[in-house]
């Protein structure tokens, strides 16, 4: 079985690569996200939580999916340019992908097995929701898409696997 380190993806601009180059051995937070979501604003707070944490070895990942409402019709370019000049944006993006279904991609096919704190595993319910991992890809957390990205809980998550 790949690892979730291991599994390939694309970046936003579509060249090949995988969670562990994205992560470079730190820390992250993957989250799927859309631009016309009622719970896109949460861009602006996995931005804080990047850059307050990048220096202890964390970072935001972001993974556009349409299936939810079609809320991320855009191409590549568009997203980004959205994150960018909307949300100040600068942790890393995969390509658009599918996050539940027949199609569903080999990363979240591995993420739905993890566990959120109200005992629910199984399919991504909508945008935003949130993913735990350590440096070694081991997925610690995971998070309903309206729970904050500073709550509390996520916030204790993520210090719980910052590297020493």
């Amino acid at each position: 079985m790949v690892t979730i380190q291991e599994t390939p993806v694309a970046t936003l601009r579509g060249e090949p690569t995988t969670i562990a180059e994205l992560a470079d051995k730190r820390a992250v937070l993957l989250v799927n996200v859309a631009s016309r979501c009622g719970l896109t604003p949460q861009y602006t707070v996995l931005e804080a939580l990047h850059e307050k944490f990048a220096e202890r070895g964390f970072t935001v990942i972001g993974v556009p999916s349409n299936q939810f409402g079609g809320q991320e019709p855009g191409s590549a370019a568009e997203i980004e340019e959205f994150c960018s000049t909307t949300y100040g944006v600068t942790f890393p993006m995969t390509a658009k992908m599918d996050v539940n279904g027949a199609d569903r991609d080999p990363l979240y096919a591995q993420l739905t097995e993890a566990v959120d704190p109200s005992g629910y595993t199984g399919d991504i319910r909508w945008n935003f929701e949130k993913f735990v991992l350590s440096p070694t890809g081991e997925v610690t957390a995971r998070f309903a898409p309206k729970t904050a990205p500073d709550a509390p809980e996520v916030l204790a998550a993520i210090e719980a696997v910052l590297p020493s």
